[in-house]
């Protein structure tokens, strides 16, 4: 804990969604440690090395003080798990996902697939095309299934964070003020 806040546990200590880290932040300018609560936003990485881009979307949602969790489960390696995730982080009240995902990067519309819960895609940085192919990857999800497709990279894991709050402030007024 430093300034009550608890901190986030990064996704390499939970591979394959076994546990994860949930926290309420700290709200901009409260200096009294808020209570643990059921996250309203789950953020999922097809991968922990996603987790070196999406520490800004966790940064960002600990700053307007939104409860989050962290997953990292891959669509093709993990895809039971995901499922499960999904279905529970619904039961505990997550209404927004944010998923970011590289290369074939299908976890946005698998995810999408399986909630009618808002998904936000965030298009990793690759080695490949610099992040081309994720976003392209993204963009050409049948229309059937609703992603809301972000920035690529460090730009859109910050983007996502902000815009997660402001669809929750359709039913969270507080969530919508934060920002």
């Amino acid at each position: 804990m430093r300034d009550g806040v608890a901190r986030h546990t990064p996704p390499e200590r939970f591979r394959g969604g076994s546990t994860s880290s949930v926290y309420t932040a700290r709200a901009r300018g409260l200096r009294e440690p808020l209570e643990m609560t059921e996250p309203l936003v789950g953020v999922g990485m097809g991968s922990p090395s996603d987790w070196e881009t999406m520490q800004h979307c966790a940064a960002q949602l600990e700053a307007l003080g939104v409860p989050f969790e962290t997953r990292a489960l891959s669509a093709h390696r993990t895809p039971r798990e995901l499922s499960a995730w999904i279905e529970d982080a619904e039961s505990r009240g997550v209404e927004v996902f944010i998923a970011a995902a590289g290369m074939a990067a299908a976890l946005p519309g698998v995810g999408a697939a399986q909630t009618t819960r808002t998904v936000l895609g965030v298009p990793m940085e690759t080695k490949i095309s610099g992040g081309l192919d994720s976003l392209l990857s993204m963009v050409q999800m049948p229309g059937g299934i609703p992603v809301g497709i972000l920035a690529v990279g460090r730009a859109g894991a910050v983007k996502a964070a902000i815009l997660a709050p402001q669809i929750l402030g359709g039913s969270r007024p507080e969530s919508e003020e934060a920002v």
